[in-house]
């Protein structure tokens, strides 16, 4: 049922143009002599046809057309005007302020009937498209859905895939994840940002997947010849990652080739220094290495919270961006509760 107001100050004309439309199939005429009234009603309550007559007391049909198109979701409900003025400025006002069509007095039934039918066909019409837009955003954002949870599924995959290679343990590629986040909320990026390093900074590491056992899995400190084939799981997990067109593996893939370039330019794979090493890359390196010390390893026994919180500040300007350390320690209470809450399998005494 189409729900028809009409605006009209005489009690003649609002009994006509009801006696009109109601003989009109699937036509409900809401008649309103009170315009202030009528656009109360039409504020509330969603009409498929407002019929608004020019000439009237406390709002006009300018006013009151102005008034009604302010009102959110009113913008494409069609409206007509009826006036008996042939004032063009009167009609070039009204289509300014939101009016459809117009309709002269006195009023023709058959001209009145033919616009109502023309102007109910186009708000169906609108009101059609309006749903069709609505399931067509709703099947986007289903596809959109099965694509993250596919992402997220292949994220987990190749996080497990480094895990198995690599000695360290999962809790400690969670709590650099999330020292990640801590410096980058520090640091003010936006919460996209935030969410993007906490997901993509776990696979800094994926390219130790290429890297042989006998040097992945030695006890004790590696030579300088297998130092620098283990520096190549960098470059690696680059190359694994770079193509994909996923947000967050190409800023993993950035991360795996960044977060052991270090500051003064001192670093690997590219050797670069200062901002010209992604940001990402360097609040990692911060958030890594302060886990790395704070962690058993087969070469040294965890360090205590404010012996890594130093090694962290001594190397300012060399090792770490100023930046990233700052807002680090900025956090540290905090990072200490993720440090606490993801624990190792196997826990040892600090020093």
């Amino acid at each position: 049922m189409n729900r028809i107001a009409i605006i009209d100050d005489s009690a003649i004309n609002l009994e006509l143009f009801k006696t009109w439309v109601t003989k009109l199939d699937g036509g409900e005429a809401l008649p309103f002599q009170d315009s202030p009234e009528g656009l109360k009603w039409c504020s509330e309550n969603l009409p498929d046809l407002v019929i608004v007559d020019y000439q009237m007391p406390a709002l006009n049909g300018l006013q009151f057309i102005s008034r009604f198109r302010d009102v959110p979701g009113r913008g494409e409900i069609p409206v007509l005007m009826i006036t008996a003025t042939d004032d063009k400025n009167v009609r070039y006002q009204a289509l300014d302020n939101g009016a459809t069509d117009f309709l002269t007095k006195p009023p023709d039934r058959r001209e009145f009937e033919a616009r109502v039918r023309i102007m109910l066909k186009l708000n169906a019409s609108r009101k059609e498209q309006a749903n069709y837009s609505a399931r067509l955003a709703e099947d986007i954002d289903r596809a959109t859905a099965d694509v993250r949870a596919r992402e997220e599924e292949l994220l987990t995959i190749l996080s497990v895939a480094a895990e198995y290679r690599d000695p360290e343990t999962s809790a400690h590629t969670k709590r650099m994840a999330l020292f990640s986040e801590l410096i980058a909320a520090e640091l003010g990026l936006p919460p996209a940002d935030q969410a993007l390093i906490l997901k993509a900074a776990p696979l800094h590491d994926i390219g130790k997947i290429g890297i042989a056992d006998v040097i992945l899995l030695k006890e004790g400190r590696l030579s300088p010849e297998e130092f620098a084939t283990m520096k190549k799981h960098a470059r690696l997990g680059y190359e694994l990652l770079k193509d994909s067109k996923s947000e967050i593996l190409q800023a993993a893939a950035e991360i795996a080739l960044s977060h052991h370039e270090k500051f003064d330019g001192s670093g690997y794979p590219g050797g670069r220094a200062g901002t010209a090493i992604p940001l990402f890359g360097r609040i990692v390196a911060v958030a890594d290495v302060f886990d790395a010390l704070m962690s058993e390893r087969p070469y040294k026994r965890p360090w205590l919270p404010e012996r890594a919180f130093d090694f962290l500040q001594n190397g300012v300007n060399a090792h770490f961006d100023p930046c990233c350390v700052a807002a680090f320690l900025a956090r540290r209470e905090e990072a200490l509760e993720i440090r606490a809450r993801f624990q190792d399998e196997q826990f040892s005494d600090e020093m």
